[in-house]
């Protein structure tokens, strides 16, 4: 008979996040903790299927005894912590980063959430200076297949695309971090097109971006059309019929058409990844 391993439970740890107790296992991190609590916290590079990788400083909190706010996407829980998590000193932080990323990035086609959080922490912008001399914009849109393109005046440097094509999902290493400084940015190998790259167009990359630089070839031609409306999409899942993997499919149909394809990133086969047929082969199933 098989047996099924099953992992030894872990201790639960005590601390205190905004003035009420809360007991999780022991590896939890802050926001997990936050999460358990029903406590909204904002993210930008955090995804619940990568590595955190700490960079976007959105998510940061508020920990009694340390110089610095600390980024909870990735920071443990510890005995007896005590945390803030919406301190004036947390809101300034977060609202600073909001208006520093929107300062020199297009945010216009962020995700939901991002604007809405924007909006909670009233950020401005503008008064980092005039939307003109933002460093990325007039980056030309980088459209060279039929099945997605980037347009990087709106990346963040977020890396979760990177981590997508990397370690936590592909394994294709296609994209990585280019240059330095205010010349970082996001590329293939050596620069070359997509379709001379390693890139497999499983389309891993354009699920977890949280900006609108990477995005599907439909969505792209939609809204430069004006024809793309998201409000009036509807979401039916699925299961890809292309082999027996069984990986869900959320479809995002609009005008009886469908125009994009994701999957729950909570799904036990997929995590939220797919391949190019899961993504992009859906043309059959449409005039």
């Amino acid at each position: 008979m098989n047996e099924t391993p099953v992992n030894a439970p872990r201790p639960l740890v005590s601390c205190t996040i905004d003035g009420q107790e809360v007991r999780v296992p022991e590896g939890s991190t802050i926001l997990d903790a936050c999460t358990k609590e029903g406590i909204d916290t904002p993210t930008l590079c955090w995804a619940a299927n990568l590595t955190p990788v700490n960079v976007c400083r959105v998510c940061v909190v508020e920990v009694e005894g340390s110089r610095i706010l600390v980024p909870s996407c990735s920071r443990p829980v510890e005995e007896n912590m005590v945390v803030a998590t919406d301190s004036e000193r947390v809101r300034t932080s977060r609202r600073m980063v909001y208006e520093l990323l929107a300062s020199s990035v297009e945010m216009d086609r962020s995700e939901p959430e991002v604007l809405a959080w924007m909006e909670h922490y009233g950020a401005d912008p503008d008064r980092m200076g005039p939307v003109g001399e933002r460093a990325t914009v007039a980056q030309p849109v980088k459209v060279e297949d039929d099945l997605y393109v980037r347009d990087y005046e709106r990346c963040i440097l977020c890396y979760k695309c990177v981590e997508a094509c990397g370690d936590d999902a592909q394994q294709t290493f296609a994209i990585a971090t280019a240059g330095r400084g205010f010349d970082a940015h996001i590329s293939t190998e050596f620069d070359k097109t997509l379709p001379d790259s390693a890139c497999v167009y499983c389309g891993n990359c354009i699920g977890v971006c949280p900006t609108g630089a990477l995005v599907f070839k439909t969505e792209h031609d939609m809204r430069q059309e004006g024809t793309w409306d998201q409000a009036s999409q509807e979401v039916t899942t699925t299961v890809c019929s292309f082999c027996g993997v069984g990986c869900n499919l959320e479809l995002h149909v609009q005008d009886d058409r469908i125009v994009k394809v994701t999957s729950p990133a909570d799904h036990s086969v997929t995590s939220g990844h797919l391949c190019i047929k899961g993504r992009f082969g859906w043309q059959h199933a449409q005039p």
